[in-house]
């Protein structure tokens, strides 16, 4: 019944010309390959450098290892390989970003470079329909910003073999 008297709102707020409060949602965007991916804000709890990774033997292929975050051993992946693209290649702008999942401990994926922080509200997101490419069940919607296109990644999808095991 909210959901009604919010859409009723919206409506009216639009016939009186006023501006339309709609939800938004930041996100990091990183670069993978070619590809911008954004990750939504509220899951980052730190961006760093690339540093030294330990190896663990007997895990997936994109389980690079672990690293220690002053004090905290945190569990690294590779995003290019777990979404199915070429191997890392470590740059000056290769960072690590440190996520933080419900009730999961923090886990840190390598991206190619951090770019920029943009909000999108629901307006310039457009959903994903699923289809058997292995990236595309990582995605969320693709989003528009400055006539460029964002794919949004589902971080929770993402991780998902990644903190059951």
């Amino acid at each position: 019944m909210d959901e009604v008297k919010v859409m009723d709102e919206q409506k009216r707020n639009e016939s009186l010309n006023r501006p339309v409060e709609r939800e938004t949602t930041q996100y990091i965007v990183t670069r993978l390959g070619e590809e911008q991916y954004g990750i939504d804000i509220k899951y980052i709890s730190n961006i760093g450098r690339m540093q030294k990774i330990t190896r663990v033997p007997k895990v997936s292929e994109y389980i690079k290892g672990v690293i220690n975050l002053r004090g905290e051993v945190i569990p690294t992946i590779s995003l290019r390989l777990k979404m199915g693209l070429d191997e890392d290649e470590i740059t000056k702008k290769t960072r690590i970003i440190i996520l933080k999942l419900e009730q999961h401990e923090s886990i840190g994926v390598l991206v190619d470079e951090v770019k920029e922080v943009v909000t999108l509200d629901e307006e310039h997101v457009e959903r994903v329909s699923y289809d058997k490419d292995e990236k595309s069940r990582f995605l969320s919607g693709v989003g528009k910003v400055d006539n460029k296109l964002i794919s949004l990644l589902d971080i929770t999808s993402v991780l998902a073999d990644v903190v059951e095991t």
